[in-house]
């Protein structure tokens, strides 16, 4: 089994654990991050006393978003949201920060499917086009 092989079946079972709404919300949000970026990479991190399943994350040149689970709503929080376009206004959290953005999904709303895909490829996209960091030289 294969580091992603276990990663998405973590989520797998996470998702199944939670047997409500919220479930179902972050399951209907990962397949449309999947139809977004077939290349898009799961990985579960923050793995803690408090939260033993950790969070799940999609990657693709770093992380994409994270999918958090709370009582009241599912949160879907982009790494690099503040640098993205929102035309659909899909973002309705993390405005604190210079960074973030997040979409809360509380329990009967939606979320438009085509603008959400084309968020998860701007955000994508973004991540492809960072700058990496100089490395050091070989003659240093």
């Amino acid at each position: 089994m294969t580091d992603q092989d276990s990663s998405s079946a973590r989520i797998d079972a996470k998702l199944a654990s939670l047997g409500d709404w919220r479930g179902e919300a972050l399951v209907r949000m990962r397949g449309l991050i999947h139809e977004a970026d077939p290349e898009v990479i799961e990985t579960v991190k923050w793995v803690k006393p408090t939260n033993p399943s950790g969070v799940p994350v999609w990657e693709h040149a770093g992380i994409v978003c994270t999918g958090e689970v709370y009582k009241a709503y599912v949160k879907l929080t982009f790494a690099h949201g503040a640098a993205l376009q929102d035309p659909a206004g899909l973002f309705n959290a993390g405005f604190g920060g210079g960074t973030r953005r997040a979409i809360d999904i509380r329990e009967g709303e939606a979320v438009d499917a085509a603008a959400f895909k084309a968020l998860f490829q701007e955000a994508v996209a973004f991540n492809l086009g960072k700058k990496k960091p100089a490395g050091k030289s070989a003659r240093g």
